[in-house]
């Protein structure tokens, strides 16, 4: 039953992430878009709800089990965001935003292997300090920065998300072999930026609060 409410936790994750990305595509200003934007990443944690990108970075720590959860939390992400991309599809809002999500899917699939990879390793550990820096954060208002701005700065710097690419790329309706190699590349790149801090931490012995 755990495995279960893991796996639905998982799909309200992505849902929910494709909030923020409907949200993002709105905006003509990037700084603004990128804002908003995390406010999907900010109800998943505050939920706790199942993100892969949020997660993985704690592997290191856990038993190997916990790769069964990692792999439901991928799969349930996955799903999850298809189902929010195919509701954005059928409504008068995505005409306003339809060309944008293509040409954005375009550049992520017409990018080198190499650089998505790379572009994915910096968004991992972003990703791992905002979550990891939310849970150690002392006050609502630390909290919420320590979320937000990791996440403004992963957009802004064109750094590579798995999980909202998969978002993107249901939204385009650019699914295909092509498309599914680059997000794996995304997800081991993803996966590495988030287990490098946690890597370090407990090779060094250095104490985690």
């Amino acid at each position: 039953m755990e495995k279960v409410r893991q796996f639905i936790s998982a799909i309200i994750a992505g849902f929910i992430l494709g909030i923020g990305g409907t949200v993002f595509l709105t905006q003509g200003n990037s700084v603004v878009g990128s804002f908003l934007f995390a406010i999907g990443l900010y109800s998943i944690i505050v939920f706790r709800l199942q993100l892969y990108t949020g997660k993985i970075g704690y592997l290191p720590f856990q038993k190997l089990s916990y790769c069964v959860e990692l792999g439901l939390t991928w799969a349930g992400n996955l799903l999850g965001t298809f189902i929010s991309a195919m509701f954005i599809r059928n409504t008068r809002i995505f005409a306003g935003f339809s060309e944008r999500v293509g040409e954005i899917s375009q550049v992520k699939l017409e990018d080198g292997a190499l650089s998505i990879f790379l572009l994915s390793i910096f968004c991992g550990v972003l990703m791992f300090i905002a979550v990891d820096a939310y849970r150690i954060g002392k006050g609502s208002t630390l909290k919420a920065l320590a979320i937000f701005i990791p996440v403004m700065v992963f957009i802004l710097s064109g750094f590579e998300h798995v999980i909202a690419n998969m978002f993107y790329f249901s939204l385009a309706g650019v699914w295909d072999l092509h498309c599914l190699i680059w997000v794996i590349i995304m997800t081991i790149g993803n996966s590495i930026g988030g287990m490098m801090i946690p890597v370090y931490q407990k090779a060094f012995h250095i104490e985690r609060e």
